[in-house]
């Protein structure tokens, strides 16, 4: 018999090189608990079937159990030569039960088993992504609660633009990261396809049952086509574009903690188990994590580039570029679930400085907004109301000092309009009390966005 469960047709063997250049096993071996998993149920619909018999099923499942026993004691050894984790665990199983070991392959083609197994194991971890996505969300809950009354300068063109609470701007994150996790359902819901029964691309001329094996599998539905079913990797597609969106999020996240916890602004400091020191300046702590969870958005990107790239001029069906989709994907998968990991615990860890986030709100012009508002409460027109709170923000900087320290005389060279309750109208709690629209920053506001926060974490837990 050939060294290679194919090699029927061949005369010669595999050049070694041409072995190492097509193998797969280092890195599909991952899905080992899904191969297994998914050729017991297909061992048992075939017995049902009395495609093989049922002596032979038992034989097939009981020598699988064992090989799952031995991969996960690290006692089962891989072999490049078999090429992939298909082959090394049907080699092995011949092996040990003999001839019956070799009917498992009976209506199957490694082209839908190995869309089984993928499907299989990307349906197991989009939900521990889920899991993980949920345990940032409940940490950033915690640090809004906790710093719920800090007043925070919010920023656009990463100027100061209006006081805000830092638990509202938290809670912008656990927006992002439920969008994330609403994507990643979908992701799961193409993922619970059932692509078995396919075969190379044709489907069997065995009367397979693909509901049972469907059943047994618990998918939700099966694919109705079989080039389809081969040769679909939307599903890893959308996976990682939506791993890029959350990587994204992560970033944007990270380069605004790395500024926070610099002495320019000195907002947070990041718990020491989370950074790392400098081998010549001894004073130095610098925010690596974080870094390193901006830097690591990169490489997802390109493995959702490198995939678009792979399918984007495949015929129909399976093509043996399809075996590239594999490794960017468990990379990409290694890498969110990292960081959103890591993410928790930083937030977690994470010293607020509320008293320098106030004094920042207090020494620029952020309040300027609320001056003009003031004006326009006493039925000044918006456009001439802005104009005057620019001229005064034009006189104080001319002086040297800032709105709440200006002459009432002076406001009154602006506009008759102003009144000692100006002081108060410009103070940064008012400012942060003033948004009360929905989905502003006021303290009431912010509640109900955790009141809804919380319900949504309940409600996906």
């Amino acid at each position: 018999m050939s060294e290679k469960l194919w090699g029927g047709r061949f005369e010669k063997s595999t050049d070694e090189m041409i072995n190492e250049f097509q193998a797969s096993i280092n890195f599909d071996k991952r899905m080992y608990r899904e191969d297994i998993e998914g050729s017991i149920a297909h061992a048992k619909m075939l017995a049902a079937q009395k495609i093989i018999s049922a002596d032979d099923a038992q034989k097939i499942c009981a020598g699988l159990e064992k090989i799952l026993a031995e991969i996960e004691a690290g006692e089962f050894e891989f072999s490049v030569a078999l090429e992939d984790i298909h082959m090394n665990v049907e080699a092995a199983l011949t092996e040990a039960i003999g001839a019956a070991g070799g009917r498992l392959h009976t209506a199957r083609s490694r082209n839908d088993q190995v869309a089984l197994d993928t499907h299989l194991y990307m349906r197991r971890q989009v939900r521990e992504v889920q899991r993980l996505i949920l345990q940032l969300q409940t940490e950033l809950v915690k640090a809004a609660e906790k710093n719920r009354d800090v007043i925070f300068p919010g920023y656009t063109h990463l100027q100061r633009a209006q006081p805000i609470l830092f638990s509202h701007h938290l809670l912008a994150y656990f927006s992002m990261l439920q969008r994330d996790f609403d994507r990643f359902e979908g992701v799961h819901s193409r993922a619970d396809l059932m692509p078995l029964g396919a075969g190379a691309l044709a489907g069997t001329t065995f009367p397979i049952d693909r509901n049972f094996v469907a059943h047994e599998l618990k998918f939700s539905a099966l694919y109705s086509n079989s080039l389809d079913a081969v040769s679909d990797r939307d599903y890893l597609l959308e996976f990682l574009s939506a791993a890029s969106i959350l990587m994204a999020h992560l970033s944007r996240f990270s380069e605004e903690i790395i500024l926070w916890c610099s002495r320019e602004f000195s907002f947070i400091e990041l718990d020491d188990a989370h950074c790392t020191g400098s081998s010549m300046m001894p004073q130095k702590k610098n925010p690596d994590v974080p870094e390193l969870v901006r830097g690591k958005a990169g490489r997802v990107f390109g493995h959702l580039m490198a995939l678009l790239t792979t399918v984007k001029a495949l015929p129909l069906a399976y093509n043996k570029d399809l075996q590239e989709d594999k490794e960017g994907v468990f990379d990409a998968l290694d890498t969110v679930k990292f960081s959103l990991a890591v993410f928790a615990q930083i937030v977690a860890g994470m010293k607020v400085r509320a008293e320098n986030m106030r004094r920042a709100v207090e020494e620029d012009f952020s309040n300027a907004t609320d001056a003009a508002d003031y004006l326009v409460k006493k039925n000044l027109p918006f456009r001439q109301a802005h104009e005057v709170a620019g001229k005064l923000v034009h006189h104080c900087i001319a002086r040297g000092v800032y709105l709440k320290n200006l002459p009432l005389d002076d406001f009154k060279k602006f506009s008759p309009l102003f009144d000692a309750d100006i002081y108060d109208a410009i103070k940064p709690e008012t400012c942060v009390a003033a948004r009360i629209s929905q989905g502003g920053t006021s303290p009431a506001q912010v509640d109900a966005q955790l009141a809804l926060a919380k319900t949504w974490l309940e409600k996906n837990s």
